[in-house]
């Protein structure tokens, strides 16, 4: 079990059911899920520049992507339908977890002038965005063999109810929230 699963399990989820005064366990909110998507608008030149993409997301997650076609053509982006675009990779459970905890610990610790997470990047559903300027914070990622510095977005599907939930929730694992 993963280390952040077990603070979850003995101290995230008595606290919770305590703050917010559940009747049931059912009623604490978890994570559900972490998508990591990397768009990669250039795809559609050079088809290298997304097998790149494609390379530092699976180093950072531990998975194998899945790639994101256009649905739509667009002219002014000499965009045509079904050509691919981006990629992506849902995280749940264990490897969920684990890739959590890297970022919590690791990777946003690394991020220059950090002054902490916006916490208006809820959705007013109990999810949250987080979008990273460069994937070069992780350590997994090599300096040298970057081609390009790419963003990425980073969503936390939570069964929280409302956005004071879901941000107590994962103020609770170590998110750093601007005050």
């Amino acid at each position: 079990m993963a280390r952040l699963q077990e603070k979850y399990k003995s101290e995230i989820m008595p606290k919770l059911m305590k703050d917010n005064n559940y009747k049931s366990v059912m009623q604490i909110p978890k994570i559900t899920k972490v998508v990591v998507n990397i768009g990669v608008g250039e795809a559609v030149q050079n088809a290298k520049t997304l097998e790149a993409a494609v390379g530092d997301l699976e180093k950072i997650t531990g998975r194998k992507p899945s790639i994101n076609k256009a649905k739509k053509s667009i002219s002014n982006f000499k965009l045509r339908e079904g050509v691919a675009i981006g990629c992506s990779v849902t995280l749940r459970r264990d490897a969920m977890y684990e890739f959590l905890d890297r970022l919590i610990n690791v990777a946003i610790p690394r991020i220059r002038d950090f002054r902490g997470i916006n916490p208006k990047a809820f959705d007013g559903r109990g999810n949250f965005n987080l979008g990273l300027k460069e994937q070069l914070i992780f350590p997994e990622i090599d300096y040298d063999k970057v081609d390009k510095i790419r963003g990425m977005n980073i969503t936390f599907a939570t069964t929280a109810e409302t956005d004071a939930e879901a941000r107590q929730l994962l103020e609770e694992f170590g998110m750093p929230f601007r005050k």
